[in-house]
């Protein structure tokens, strides 16, 4: 697509955490994780200047099949890097927390990155931040034929079960 992974700077920001119930010490089954998972809000940085471009808090949408539309200013393409930062929730523990995202463009795979976070505290909310790299100059596709035709997928893994899959389609204003 434009943008190309080069450093996973995991900042696992522990802001919350409840107090451990004997319940939630007990291991929780798979359909239990995957309730009690939740992002909270995401947003796309300058990676360089630390400004934030894009932001967005409501994500039940993103989990539905039809998915969240996202209008983005086309000027993040000419960003050098871009920060994300997912701010997410886990009544339960997540013993490997891992994270897929493929980038559709025209309904055909142009990426795929895989991001491993590790382990999730129970009861725990966190920040996830990874920086992702530009294209170089000349091979970035215009936003005019990106928008609406982009489709990022993600999906939040506890080692190999799935707990999560947002879809977000790009429209870059």
């Amino acid at each position: 697509m434009s943008f190309q992974k080069i450093d996973e700077k995991n900042k696992k920001k522990k802001k919350e955490q409840r107090p451990t119930t004997q319940n939630s010490q007990m291991a929780a089954t798979q359909e239990e994780v995957v309730r009690g998972f939740k992002i909270n809000w995401m947003n796309l940085r300058d990676a360089d200047s630390g400004k934030i471009i894009w932001e967005a808090k409501d994500w039940a949408d993103a989990l539905t099949a039809s998915g969240k539309q996202a209008h983005i200013p086309k000027h993040i393409l000419k960003c050098k890097s871009v920060s994300r930062e997912i701010d997410f929730s886990s009544v339960h523990l997540i013993q490997h927390f891992r994270v897929v995202q493929s980038v559709f463009v025209h309904g055909q795979q142009v990426e795929s990155f895989h991001f491993d976070f590790g382990f999730v505290i129970p009861g725990s909310t966190n920040t996830w931040q990874n920086i992702i790299e530009a294209d170089e100059e000349g091979g970035m596709i215009p936003p005019e034929v990106l928008s609406g035709n982009t489709v990022i997928e993600t999906s939040f893994f506890d080692g190999q079960n799935l707990v999560n899959r947002s879809k977000v389609t790009l429209f870059y204003v």
